[in-house]
């Protein structure tokens, strides 16, 4: 294989790459507009605790997926119980 028909190669993979990537985050965003707003929350926080672990697993056991996956149950499940935690602190 030549190294020009490599890099063809990946050039092509890249053009239609990004109108995929692209139109998947329309659909998933688009399905959040009928949410509950412990549902929002269960999803925002299983978004950023699944990047913060991803980091994490990374950075302390060199396996991202499983920081990824163990942040992101921690950030839903924070994410889903914050107006109760928020209640109770609040002594209401």
């Amino acid at each position: 294989m030549k190294s020009g028909s490599f890099v063809s190669a990946v050039a092509d993979r890249r053009r239609w790459l990004s109108p995929l990537a692209l139109a998947f985050c329309v659909v998933a965003l688009g399905g959040c507009a009928n949410m509950s707003p412990t549902g929002q929350r269960a999803l925002s926080g299983g978004a950023i605790g699944a990047a913060g672990g991803a980091v994490l697993g990374t950075v302390a056991a060199g396996n991202p997926a499983v920081g990824a996956a163990v942040g992101g149950a921690v950030g839903a499940g924070v994410g889903a119980a914050l107006p109760s935690i928020e209640r109770t602190l609040n002594g209401n």
